[in-house]
Formats: C-alpha cells, structure tokens, sequence
C-alpha cells in the first residue's frame, strides 16, 4: 500500500490530550514542526461543537490552573472560557463517620491562596472540540480513521490506517487505557482492578452548590458533586460493581433516594436530570512511555483512579512536556524522533505521575476502603490539615497544579 501522508509527527487519538500535543506543535511554525504537513492527527470519532441548548455531556473534568494555561498556549482556551463553563472557589471534603459540618471535614477555599477559584468543571466534548479547532487553524490535519498497524524503521515510521497509510519521524499515543499504539511496539502496562465502576449523571439538588466541590468518603467508595454553570451537578460515584449495576437499573426516585443517603444530603434532596453511565476503574502504568520514534501520553502512559480529578490534567501536563521536549531538539538541530530525545521526556513525567498516582491509590486504600489503625488516622489527618494553613495551601497548590517541574505552558506569562 503506497504511503497517502508524509508528516513529521502523526498523533494517535484526538481526545483532550493527543489534541492538545497536537495543537501545541502545530502552533510553532518555524522550529520544522508546525509547517504543514508538519503534524497530523488520527480520530475516528470527532465530537461536533455543542449547542448552548444541548444537554451537559456527562463526561465532564475538574481542568486545573496549569491546565488552564496549557489550554490557552495550545490556542484553544478562549474558546472554552466562552462556553458552559463552570469555575469553582470551594472543595468540601468528609468522611461517611463524620457530619459534613464537622470539624473534621476539610475545606478548601480558593480565597486562602489568593486565587479566583480552585479551577474548572468542563466537558469533555467542548475541550476536545476546541482543541482540533485550534489544531486545524494553526494548519494541523485531522484524519478520520483508526489505526491497523505501524512500523519502526530506522529513521521513519510507517502507519496503516483505515484512511491511508501515513509516514511519520516520531508517533504519539494518545489514544487511551487501552492503547493500540502502546501494543504496536511492545510496551507492557501493569494495571489493577480496582474491582469499582464509576458511575456519572447530572441532578438538581435542592439547595445551590456554591461553586463548590463536594466529596464524600463512604465505606465502598467515594462521592462527588461538582458544580456546572446551569447550577445543576454532574456527580461522579464510585462504588463496588455489583451497587453501579443495582444503581443502573433503578427508576429515577430510587436512584435519587440512594443518592440523597450517600451523601448525607449535604445539598438537600436530589433529582435526577439525565441518562446514567458507568465505566470500569482501574490503576494502569506502562513499563515504558517511549520506544524509538514512539511516545506515549496521557491514558496510554497512566491511568488513576478517579476521586482526585487529576487525570486528564496529568495528561496534559504529559502533552505540554513532550511538546516542549520535541521543540527544544529540533531548535538543537536534534531528531525528535530518537530514543535519547524522547527519554527526556519520560524521566521529565515518569516519576511525578508515578508520585501522584499513588498518593490517590493510598487516598482510595485508607479512606473510600479503610478499616483498622491505619485507616482512623488517615480519616483524622483531614481534618487535621483543615486546622494547619500551612498545610492546606501545600494541597491546594497541588491541586492547582502549581508545584514540580511544569513545562514553559503551564508556567504563568511574566
């Protein structure tokens, strides 16, 4: 099959992430990456614009201030901010032992560290959307198809697709947990079940959210309500398998009825305004995330759990380092391509998401699952933190994303 595409970087998956690397090379005209046809992106399923009047998406993110910035470096913020989005100013967090009153529930409040608002409740669609927008006007090319095999040559790699065959200096993987590119090179991943699926629905509940994120620790998992611009909220509940299947099938009053006892009705009684999802959790880590010429990113590389909100923002925290790591070698005249290139890359992002991943497998151990010593201590450590500002503005710059090594992207514009 004779090549249809010559390009220097080909992006697999155009999700939030892969769209993100994307646009963020494709914005360097100049650095022999950008210039079309400098970089193409393979999505077989890309999300239309959505209307103002549509219903939420139920997959929506808790976008961080790094991946705010990100957003705006790859061109594609000004979009976003001009949607449905919902800004919050305030985490509530508790334990299924404690009132949500109580003294030893922990607060967050964006006040104390001097920042508008904690972050950013936004869908899916509208990011992703917004992304392959700004990738096509930077003069990216989106292809419409999936991936059947790939390749490694020496100084090339040769992609089969279902839309023609592409020949790329260097791949990036972006296309989820379960990553056909990752297989393709013979990347192992060690995953764990954690034996839970979450479950996501959008409620009205009978008292306003205040812009605030709640979340509450229960003996088989864990709760949150997180605020949308309509003042409604899209709740993320995970929970043994067997509780989602018995959540699933009951009608909207039970369903709200269960809903309202798990959380303590913090937000009144509940009702519920849209369809239910659920989707299987898991912890998941390549042994690698790059090979020669290959690199992985996002879901591909890592997957967490998701009570920390921090997926997709590690994964464009993945995008905006690799993007930078790609651009700084060709500056140096340096293929991008080479193992040794990409390898800066990993040792750059390996070991703050291995960090960060299990630091929320220990907050789902002794928290959502606990039991014993080790479990009571961690439950007061919250409210422990609650009393300590010193503390609490270490979490919350976390949270932002504010702390480590960030990439030029992530970093406030002086």
């Amino acid at each position: 099959m004779a090549v249809s595409h010559s390009v220097d970087v080909l992006v697999v998956g155009g999700g939030p992430v892969g769209a993100c690397a994307a646009a963020l090379l494709a914005g360097r005209a100049g650095d022999g990456i950008g210039e079309p046809p400098g970089v193409a992106l393979l999505e077989p399923q890309r999300p239309a614009w959505p209307d103002r009047e549509e219903e939420a998406d139920l997959r929506v993110f808790a976008f961080s201030r790094a991946s705010e910035r990100i957003l705006a470096s790859a061109g594609a913020w000004e979009a976003v901010a001009g949607h449905r989005v919902s800004p919050y100013e305030r985490m509530h967090v508790w334990h299924a032992d404690e009132a949500p009153d109580s003294k030893s529930a922990l607060t967050f409040d964006a006040a104390e560290a001097g920042e508008p608002n904690l972050g950013y409740i936004i869908e899916n669609r509208l990011v992703q959307a917004a992304l392959l927008a700004a990738f096509e006007e930077r003069g990216g090319y989106v292809a419409s198809g999936t991936l059947i095999s790939l390749e490694v040559g020496r100084e090339r790699v040769r992609v089969v697709t279902s839309c023609g065959v592409f020949d790329a200096r260097l791949v990036i993987g972006a296309d989820g947990a379960r990553s056909s590119v990752r297989d393709a090179v013979g990347i192992r991943a060690e995953s764990v079940d954690y034996q839970q699926r979450g479950l996501v629905a959008v409620v009205a509940t009978e008292r306003p959210h205040a812009r605030t994120a709640w979340q509450r620790f229960l003996p088989s998992g864990t709760l949150a309500f997180l605020p949308l611009a309509d003042g409604t909220s899209s709740i993320v509940w995970s929970t043994d398998a067997d509780e989602v299947a018995r959540l699933l099938a009951a009608d909207a009053d039970a369903f709200a009825g269960a809903l309202d006892a798990a959380s303590d009705g913090v937000l009144g009684r509940t009702h519920l305004r849209s369809a239910r999802q659920a989707f299987p959790l898991q912890r998941l880590s390549a042994e690698r995330y790059v090979a020669e010429r290959v690199a992985l990113i996002g879901d591909a590389a890592h997957v967490v759990h998701p009570l920390a909100g921090q997926g997709v923002n590690l994964g464009l925290l993945d995008a905006a380092c690799l993007a930078e790591t790609i651009l700084a070698a060709r500056s140096q005249r340096e293929d991008p391509g080479a193992l040794r290139v990409l390898r800066r890359y990993e040792r750059w992002r390996r070991s703050e998401n291995e960090l960060m991943s299990a630091a929320i497998d220990a907050f789902n151990r002794f928290l959502a699952h606990g039991a014993g010593p080790l479990a009571r201590l961690a439950q007061r450590g919250l409210g422990i933190v609650n009393r300590s500002q010193e503390l609490k503005a270490v979490f919350i710059r976390r949270a932002l994303g504010l702390t480590g090594e960030l990439p030029a992207a992530a970093r406030a514009k002086g």
